[in-house]
């Protein structure tokens, strides 16, 4: 059997992790080494029969596929290098990663990985915290047909409830979750803008969120959800579902490529810029929903409305 392991117990990272511990238990197979920055965000995942190991260099070499999944570029670059640097053999090691990070990031792992004759497999998600937990997301899946195939039986209807395939050029799954993500940003903005004026002209979010729901799906129901309930401003010592620095990091990977390319976002340089006068008024602690806060006082309201934190 394959010993597979697991860094990252962020909101998503632990619904995830979860989720493949109790495949792998029901399938018998071995339990789920996992490592953290914290390594008590593991417990819930240790009651599962989740094993912790403190150490990310001992977790890759004892693991043949791990699992990544961190808030940003930086962190995956310095795990990278770490499991390159570690002196362990890395042959024939597939290294999964389900972060968003920027292609040319994606290109160089690949690249540091293959010199030691290990695969990358780029495994951007689709989805927040509640459909994670569910074994919802969609995965943008790409990389080695041969390490890909090893993976997939890990991801459907265990994490994921669709798989993407982007071909064997792992910044392709990358380049789609960026191109993605202008959607989710500028649906959530959207969203944000519908119910502010909802609220103004005393229609009222109920039945504004009702219609959401209904007339543009899901996806858009539970954005309006994150904000009506006040989700989008959660209380201090709780987690964003998604938190509003990694929204904006997301916009300015897609700003950034689209200026290369001469393509014009604008409404997603205006959500950004209410994500970020939301995050400079109400500080980390928000949801990427946060610009309805920015909305909101735009509009004459109050920040906070009265199912969030009120400071």
């Amino acid at each position: 059997m394959t010993q597979i392991g697991w860094y990252g117990l962020g909101s998503m990272g632990l619904a995830m992790a979860n989720n493949l511990q109790r495949h792998l238990a029901a399938k018998k197979a071995l339990s789920l080494l996992y490592t953290n920055r914290t390594m008590s965000r593991g417990s819930p995942l240790q009651t599962l029969g989740g094993i912790p190991e403190p150490s990310f260099d001992k977790l890759v070499s004892r693991c043949g596929i791990i699992f990544t999944m961190v808030s940003n570029d930086t962190v995956l670059q310095s795990l990278i290098s770490s499991a390159v640097d570690s002196g362990h053999s890395l042959k024939d090691k597939i290294f999964v990663d389900c972060s968003t990070v920027h292609p040319e990031t994606v290109s160089s792992a690949v690249a540091q990985l293959k010199a030691k004759e290990a695969s990358y497999v780029a495994a951007p998600v689709f989805g927040g915290n509640p459909i994670a937990v569910d074994g919802k997301l969609v995965f943008a899946i790409g990389g080695p047909r041969g390490a890909t195939e090893v993976v997939k039986p890990l991801i459907q209807d265990v994490m994921g409830r669709k798989v993407i395939e982007c071909g064997e050029d792992a910044t392709k799954s990358s380049l789609l979750k960026i191109a993605g993500n202008i959607v989710t940003v500028n649906m959530m903005e959207a969203v944000g803008e519908a119910q502010v004026f909802a609220e103004k002209t005393g229609l009222g979010t109920g039945p504004m969120e009702e219609l959401i729901g209904e007339a543009f799906g899901p996806v858009a129901g539970g954005y309006s959800k994150r904000l009506t309930t006040g989700a989008y401003a959660p209380p201090l010592d709780a987690r964003p579902g998604f938190g509003v620095s990694l929204a904006i990091k997301d916009a300015r990977h897609a700003m950034s490529m689209a200026e290369k390319q001469g393509v014009k976002l604008p409404a997603l340089e205006l959500a950004r810029k209410n994500m970020e006068a939301a995050r400079e008024y109400a500080g980390e602690c928000l949801d990427s929903s946060s610009m309805y806060g920015t909305l909101r006082q735009q509009a004459g309201l109050p920040f906070w409305n009265e199912k969030s934190r009120q400071e």
